[in-house]
C-alpha cells in the first residue's frame, strides 16, 4: 500500500503539470488500481478528477478517450464496440474483474507502459495516437519508443477504420494478469500483429505483418504458419516467475495463428 503526504486537485492541466514535475516522487492519481500493488511514499498525489478527462467522444473519423476514463467504460461504450471490430472492448473484458475495471484508468494503462497491459496490446493493433501536455500529439508507437519523462497523458485517439480484428490472451485463471497477449488486425487493408506480456510491453511484429500483406487476400494455412514463426523470431521474449521465455514463445506462435485465422475468416 502507498502513503500520501498531500493530495492536490488542480483546476487546469498547466497547474497539474507543474505539480507533477516539481518533485521526482510527485505522482498522478487516477483510479490508483496499480498504485495499490506497490509500496511507496508520495509527497504530493495529483488528482486529475477536476480536469474533465473522463469521456469518450465520437467524431466523424476518430474516437477520443480521456485519460480518466475507466476500462469498464471502454468495455461497454457503443462507439468503442463498433470501432476496429470491437478490439478494445474484447481486450479489456477479462482484466481481473468488473470492480477493478471500474477504477483502472486509460491514462495509467497507457502512460505506465505496463508489460501485462491487455489494453496497450489492442491499441497498438489499432494504430492509436496519444496526446500529452508537454509532448503533444504523437503515435502510440512513437510514445512507447520515447524515453520516460514527467508528463501527463490527456487522451487516446483511435482512427475509425473498416476491417476485422481478433484478440487472444493466456491466463492461469480468468481473473489473473495475462502470461501473454496477442492482437491481430486487418483494418483498411493493413495488417498489424501486436504481442504483449513477453513479459515486457507490447510490440508490433512488422515482418510478420508484411508477410501477410504480401500474401494478398488469400491467407492460407501455410502463410499463417510462416507469419506466426516470423513474429516469434523477430520479437524478444523473457522469463519471470510466471513463465519462461521458451514457454511464451511456444504460446505466442499458437495464439498468433489463431488470431490470424480468425481475422482471415472474416469477409
Amino acid at each position: 500500500m502507498f502513503t500520501l503526504r498531500t493530495v492536490a486537485q488542480p483546476d487546469t492541466l498547466e497547474a497539474a503539470y507543474k505539480l507533477v514535475t516539481e518533485k521526482r516522487n510527485n505522482t498522478i492519481l487516477g483510479g490508483c488500481a496499480y498504485l495499490r500493488l506497490g509500496s511507496q511514499t508520495i509527497p504530493v498525489g495529483v488528482d486529475l478528477s477536476k480536469l474533465g478527462l473522463q469521456y469518450i467522444t465520437e467524431h466523424s473519423s476518430t474516437i477520443e478517450i480521456g485519460a480518466m476514463t475507466s476500462l469498464r467504460e471502454v468495455e461497454t461504450h457503443a462507439a468503442v464496440k463498433n470501432c476496429g471490430a470491437g478490439l478494445l472492448s474484447k481486450a479489456v473484458a477479462n482484466i481481473v474483474g468488473v470492480q477493478f475495471r471500474n477504477i483502472a484508468t486509460v491514462g495509467a494503462s497507457v502512460f505506465m507502459r505496463y508489460g501485462f497491459s491487455d489494453f496497450l496490446t489492442a491499441l497498438l493493433a489499432l494504430d492509436a495516437e496519444v496526446e500529452l501536455v508537454k509532448g503533444g500529439r504523437m503515435s502510440l508507437i512513437a510514445f512507447l519508443d520515447s524515453p520516460r519523462t514527467k508528463d501527463i497523458l490527456t487522451k487516446v485517439i483511435i482512427r475509425k477504420c473498416n476491417g476485422h480484428a481478433a484478440y487472444q490472451a493466456l491466463r492461469n485463471s480468468a481473473a489473473d494478469y495475462p502470461l501473454l497477449t496477442v492482437a491481430v488486425s486487418r483494418l483498411d487493408g493493413k495488417w498489424r500483429i501486436a504481442v504483449g506480456a513477453r513479459p515486457t510491453r507490447a510490440k508490433l511484429a512488422a515482418q510478420a505483418a508484411a508477410r501477410l500483406e504480401n500474401a494478398g487476400q488469400e491467407i492460407t494455412a501455410a502463410v499463417t504458419e510462416e507469419a506466426a514463426r516470423l513474429a516469434v523470431s523477430e520479437l524478444p521474449f523473457g522469463s519471470n516467475r510466471r513463465a519462461s521465455a521458451a514457454y511464451r514463445q511456444a504460446v505466442a506462435e499458437t495464439l498468433i495463428k489463431r488470431a490470424i485465422a480468425e481475422v482471415a475468416a472474416c469477409k
